[in-house]
């Protein structure tokens, strides 16, 4: 089974990083201007003739799947752009950030299941490096984050996504513990596996230095485009995880002091 899924994260007024998301040292990487973001949709639309697909429909192997990490404030913008243009996305919430400063409200949260768009879950307080988590610890993630969204909106839910590129395969036999159907990661692949019955989907990120036209690209699956991607991944992830342990307990003090 092969899926194609693009990765995005907030999106924020030009010089304005703290209006949406986290605050934090790497995250400003992941944001998009309302310019660009504009620019990436109408690149996307030109190359790829149909609309984005969600998990939840029928054959969700027709079209890339649009998907947005964190649960920023910006969501609703985002979403206002998508419903523009008849297209839907998921929408993955750190739900321990419900509420706060930069992030969706409750409220929010549900207008937009209501407005036809998926709700899942990134966690409950966004470990940047889950591979390190304990088993326990990880299923309380995401049975935690997965009981408080189905409170909130009232229906099942069944799809979250990894925090900080940070799978491994305890992480989704945990998300498959929790009852989660879906589990969305950041390794830029198309093979679609699978763990105790949740299947696990990667996806192609998105950073404020991608440009609109490598954007529509991934959604079109261009394969050189892709393989650059997963290339680069692979050997960010070396990296990542070397430096792991030392930026948690950086970014620790940093919420301490908040």
């Amino acid at each position: 089974m092969l899926s194609l899924a693009l990765l995005y994260h907030d999106v924020v007024p030009q010089g304005n990083y703290a209006a949406s998301g986290f605050s934090l040292p790497g995250a400003d990487h992941y944001k998009l201007t309302q310019e660009q973001f504009d620019k990436h949709l109408q690149a996307i639309a030109v190359v790829v003739p149909r609309p984005p697909v969600r998990v939840t429909d029928d054959n969700w192997q027709t079209s890339f799947l649009f998907t947005v990490d964190d649960g920023g404030s910006s969501a609703m913008r985002v979403a206002d752009l998508l419903e523009a243009r008849g297209w839907g996305g998921h929408f993955l919430i750190t739900t321990n950030y419900i509420g706060t400063t930069g992030f969706l409200t409750e409220r929010q949260i549900r207008d937009l299941a209501v407005r036809g768009h998926v709700i899942g879950s990134h966690s409950c307080s966004h470990p940047l490096a889950m591979w390190n988590c304990s088993p326990e610890h990880l299923f309380a993630e995401w049975s935690d984050s997965r009981g408080r969204l189905e409170d909130l909106l009232g229906t099942a839910v069944v799809v979250a996504s990894v925090p900080a590129g940070s799978y491994v395969a305890k992480v989704g036999a945990a998300a498959a513990k929790a009852g989660l159907a879906v589990l969305f990661t950041s390794e830029p692949k198309r093979e679609v596996g699978q763990i105790d019955g949740c299947r696990i989907v990667g996806r192609y990120g998105i950073t404020q230095i991608t440009p609109p036209e490598i954007a529509a690209k991934l959604a079109g699956g261009d394969a050189l485009t892709c393989w650059k991607q997963k290339a680069f991944w692979n050997t960010k992830k070396l990296m990542k995880r070397a430096a792991a342990k030392p930026y948690a307990a950086f970014r620790a003090r940093l919420l301490e002091r908040g």
